[in-house]
């Protein structure tokens, strides 16, 4: 076993239930099964169709049979955004500042977009969304195309920052307004609670990989029943093979072989958290996160990006003054065989409010298997970090 600690679950978490792992293992050992394909009864009910209710149940979706499966939140907000009808021309996006690529890239280079203008609802230091700059982004819109916007895209929790966002601010002011309530929950999903259905969400993007505990290359997304969301792929899916054109918008979404091992894995990884609840681990996150927040406020030198009462997630953002963040994680990892990651996370626009666009933060994030000696240790190396930069002064 490895005595490296591992403080970059915002990324990818790990370690993995050992049912996630023996679940990836007996789907290899098992004959191959695959959804509508053949006559083969090797499941009662399939790997696809428990993980979909599973899955409900777990982001408070009762329309389960609208979870589709992706390689994960990259392809899932590619599909659903370049894929949705946002209306007539000049009706506008309205996105956050605190969104990943996976949703900036899209939003900026997809030819839909040109005739869809995105505008950017500014964000506080932390990460926060407040009503006045959600008003503030609306009349911007509005006042740049003469028409109202017709959807809004929100990342429920900041993989910056650690900041969770009010879903019910949000979800009232996009009722309010008629636009399509599109929410970005792949890091909150398996450590936060996600009622998608109360937020009355018209999308729900999620991963696989992160705290749903599954493998790289799985994820998926909702859409609400009665939106029409042109695919943006095309292929056999094992069923009505002689249909060649979806002239009546009754399309498909899972085209091709399905990654079966990745969704069993998946499936395993909630079935994990739900049967260890998901309020269960956010108390045990927000307890290390706790630890991190105060002792890293004891070490002068240390600048941390927000604060405990404000961030509630399992992430957070900090440099060592008069050090690189690239530098600082190359130290930690070399040094103490203490795993973060530094950098823009992804997540460009965000670094913007925080003052760190041009040099990043070395962002530490928790899961559920991560220990407090863990955390103590991460805390140490930190104060001698910040002394051995104070010498050097």
């Amino acid at each position: 076993m490895s005595l490296m600690i591992y403080l970059n679950n915002a990324a990818t978490s790990w370690p993995k239930p050992s049912s996630v792992c023996e679940a990836v293992q007996a789907c290899l050992m098992d004959t191959p099964a695959s959804q509508f394909r053949g006559g083969s009864a090797i499941l009662k009910k399939d790997t696809e169709e428990r993980c979909r209710e599973k899955l409900g149940k777990l982001l408070g979706i009762h329309a389960h049979d609208r979870i589709f499966f992706t390689s994960g939140a990259t392809e899932s907000l590619n599909t659903v955004l370049c894929g949705l009808d946002y209306g007539e021309e000049g009706r506008g996006i309205l996105a956050t500042q605190t969104e990943h690529n996976s949703v900036l890239r899209p939003l900026m280079n997809q030819p839909v977009f040109k005739k869809h203008p995105v505008t950017i609802i500014s964000c506080l230091e932390n990460g926060a969304v407040t009503r006045n700059a959600l008003e503030k982004g609306l009349k911007e819109a509005m006042e740049n195309t003469g028409k109202n916007p017709s959807a809004l895209i929100v990342n429920h929790c900041s993989n910056v920052t650690g900041y969770v966002q009010d879903m019910k601010l949000i979800g009232n002011f996009a009722r309010e307004n008629n636009l399509l309530l599109l929410v970005d929950v792949s890091q909150s999903a398996g450590c936060i609670p996600v009622d998608a259905d109360s937020w009355r969400a018209d999308g729900v993007i999620f991963t696989g990989h992160k705290s749903l505990l599954g493998i790289q290359g799985t994820g998926g997304f909702f859409i609400r029943k009665g939106l029409e969301l042109k695919p943006l792929k095309y292929g056999g899916t094992g069923r009505n093979s002689q249909q060649l054109t979806y002239e009546d918008g009754d399309y498909e979404y899972e085209v091709g072989t399905q990654n079966l091992p990745g969704i069993r894995a998946l499936l395993a990884g909630v079935e994990f958290v739900l049967e260890t609840g998901v309020d269960r681990i956010k108390e045990k996150e927000e307890r290390m996160m706790k630890l991190l927040y105060e002792g890293l406020g004891k070490i002068p030198g240390v600048q941390v990006y927000g604060s405990f009462a404000e961030c509630k997630g399992p992430v957070m953002s900090l440099n060592f003054q008069g050090l690189k963040s690239s530098d600082a994680a190359y130290i930690l990892e070399n040094g103490y065989e203490i795993t973060v990651r530094a950098g823009l996370h992804c997540s460009p626009l965000i670094h913007e409010a925080m003052g760190t666009k041009n040099s990043g933060t070395v962002r530490v994030s928790v899961s559920w298997f991560t220990k407090e000696e863990e955390i103590l240790a991460f805390l140490e190396a930190a104060g001698q970090i910040a002394v051995s930069l104070r010498g050097a002064d």
